[in-house]
């Protein structure tokens, strides 16, 4: 193979490399994880960006800003927020998905945490162009 060729062959193979998309469920679990640093790094706002405009909790009682609120007094109250995720169960239908996750989250300003709530958590998410959003979401405290 000329040196030619061969770097056309490594070229497109970076080009498809790079067309390649990651399958839905993977998104949803990226924006997962970015939603966990975000809470954990004190930034609502990062968390937000994953949350829809539209967005319903908790059977209606909680929408978007009222979220935005929820998360902000958290982070009043607590000078470090942790955020543990049990077992993630994604189902994608098309452009929508439903996923649970066992959540604890724990609270407080010294290296041990003060306080601590465990809680399952149903949600659903909607693609929008090749981001996934959480359009609505049940929460349930476990412990």
């Amino acid at each position: 193979m000329h040196l030619r060729e061969l770097a056309c062959f490594v070229l497109s193979l970076l080009l498809l490399a790079g067309c390649a998309r990651k399958p839905d469920e993977q998104r949803i679990r990226d924006a997962v994880a970015a939603m966990q640093s975000a809470m954990e790094a004190g930034s609502p706002r990062d968390f937000m960006a994953y949350v829809t405009r539209d967005f319903t909790g908790n059977d209606g009682t909680v929408d978007h800003d009222g979220l935005a609120n929820l998360m902000r007094a958290m982070l009043l109250r607590n000078d470090k927020v942790g955020v543990s995720l049990g077992p993630i169960d994604i189902e994608v239908q098309g452009t929508r998905a439903k996923m649970h996750v066992i959540a604890t989250f724990t609270g407080g300003a010294g290296l041990i945490p003060e306080h601590g709530a465990i809680y399952s958590i149903d949600s659903g998410w909607r693609r929008e162009g090749s981001d996934w959003r959480v359009y609505f979401a049940k929460w349930e405290q476990k412990l």
